[in-house]
């Protein structure tokens, strides 16, 4: 867990560049590890759409925690090799101190069904002495990986007073 007791808050800090500098940077070439190796820490955490689901890994096999600027950058081009990359827009950045969160949508084709999907995702890093040591990138999983589904039912159960919903 991230703790937010150390963060530096203070408005007088100044960083050059900044922490959402920093984080833009990453995100405007992610595929180059030149790019992330110099902007990030050698352990930078990155948590890919969820801590630990191995159900989800099996159709996103980038998910979950992992550790180092590879972990970024294979991240970035696994999608790539997954989908094509229609947009992506950041729509609302943030900062406090070394706390950076960034708020946007994408639109990616899945490139075995050329399927095509919205998402809204957020991002959330923080920066420490000028390198970003922890990044987690969150977005609609159940749309895109319904961009893979390719047959069969899905049935959920989720309202106690309800009936079960099937796709």
């Amino acid at each position: 867990m991230i703790s937010l007791k150390n963060s530096q808050r203070s408005k007088d800090v100044k960083y050059d560049p900044s922490p959402m500098e920093i984080i833009n940077r990453i995100l405007e070439n992610p595929k180059d590890i030149k790019n992330v190796r110099s902007l990030t820490t050698k352990d930078v955490t990155y948590v890919s759409l969820n801590y630990s689901n191995p159900d989800l890994k099996k159709i996103m096999p980038w998910c979950g925690t992992s550790h180092g600027p590879q972990s970024i950058v294979k991240t970035f081009v696994d999608v790539g090799r997954f989908w094509k990359v229609k947009s992506f827009e950041k729509e609302a950045m943030f900062s406090d101190g070394e706390n950076v969160a960034i708020f946007g949508r994408f639109t990616y084709e899945s490139t075995v069904l050329s399927k095509t999907v919205t998402s809204p995702f957020a991002v959330f890093a923080k920066v420490h002495n000028g390198r970003c040591s922890y990044m987690q990138f969150m977005e609609d999983t159940l749309a895109t990986s319904a961009s893979f589904r390719s047959g069969g039912k899905w049935i959920f159960h989720s309202d106690p007073k309800g009936k079960e919903v099937t796709f």
